[in-house]
């Protein structure tokens, strides 16, 4: 009997009119347990002192640690087109009118 070669499988990813425009967050919190991630992506403006999540996507370790690959990967691009992309550190954030919880850094 022959080997025959799997075919990749083409996926169809669709992009709806309600979630096209997407949704700003500058800040993001992480969480994990042994089996997923939660990442919360939330919206916060000066001055304010409440916060709104935005959106929060939980995926499985496995799918995080692919997603920070592709993440670093396209850090690497931009910055080679761009420039460095400076990150900000709490006590820059003193004129911004919020105190984030502790090890919590903007985005």
């Amino acid at each position: 009997m022959e080997n025959k070669k799997r075919q990749p499988q083409k996926i169809n990813i669709e992009l709806d009119e309600k979630t096209a425009p997407g949704e700003y967050a500058n800040l993001t919190m992480v969480t994990h347990s042994p089996a997923e991630f939660v990442l919360d992506f939330i919206g916060i403006l000066p001055g304010m002192p409440k916060a709104k999540v935005k959106s929060r996507v939980i995926m499985a370790p496995q799918h995080v640690k692919g997603l920070l690959r592709v993440l670093t990967d396209n850090i690497r691009k931009y910055e080679e087109k761009y420039g460095e992309i400076k990150v900000f550190k709490q006590e820059d954030l003193k004129g911004f009118g919020a105190k984030l919880p502790d090890g919590v850094l903007p985005n």
